[in-house]
């Protein structure tokens, strides 16, 4: 089906039935989750009193996505957080605040697609071992940003580096000497890698 500007209008009948009035067929709440995920943009209609309830369909289609085996998405304790919200002076923010992070993953999303297709297009392994880097450090980022007890483990691990190599200044600098020593070794296997596939 051929997007266009206006969205496609969806009636919702009392026996629960969905009819798009663009292909003049009934639909089902999957054919509709297929539709969000081709981008196609569609309102939901009561036949009957004609009130917007695309709000309470797209809630549906994350109910029966959560349901399917290994699909879910939402963690318990944000949906338990999100719970609390309802009725809270905070309630009108959240709306706002969702959007802005989604908006926010999603650009990400597309940097980091972009990124693996530049690293799968360009040269053989000299891009690949860029994102590795890259990547590498994302995570180290935001593993020590979301796990706080990351960073006691980490100090403990350096001092244990440390007792075993006398040469090491500063508290902060065993750590990041362990992070360089980690990727150092994670270059030379990168290098022998490409070395093997070189003709």
């Amino acid at each position: 089906m051929a997007k266009s500007d206006e969205p496609i209008t969806i009636k919702k009948y009392a026996n629960r039935r969905l009819y798009n009035t663009g292909t003049s067929t009934y639909v089902t709440l999957e054919d509709l989750a297929a539709m969000v995920k081709a981008g196609q943009d569609f309102l939901v209609h009561d036949a009957k009193t004609s009130e917007d309830i695309t709000r309470q369909v797209l809630a549906q289609i994350i109910f029966e996505q959560e349901n399917k085996e290994g699909q879910s998405m939402l963690p318990i304790a944000f949906l338990r957080q999100l719970i609390r919200f309802y009725g809270d002076s905070m309630q009108m923010l959240v709306p706002r605040y969702l959007e802005v992070s989604i908006d926010s993953l999603t650009r990400e999303q597309q940097k980091f697609r972009d990124q693996m297709a530049q690293a799968f297009g360009g040269g053989p392994f000299g891009a690949l071992e860029d994102q590795v880097r890259r990547n590498m450090e994302m995570f180290e980022r935001t593993f020590a940003m979301f796990t706080p007890f990351a960073r006691r483990e980490g100090q403990a691990a350096s001092e244990g580096e440390k007792s075993a190599t006398p040469a090491a200044g500063g508290s902060g600098g065993g750590d990041i000497d362990g992070l360089k020593r980690k990727m150092e070794e994670m270059q030379k296997r990168l290098d022998k890698l490409s070395d093997k596939d070189k003709p």
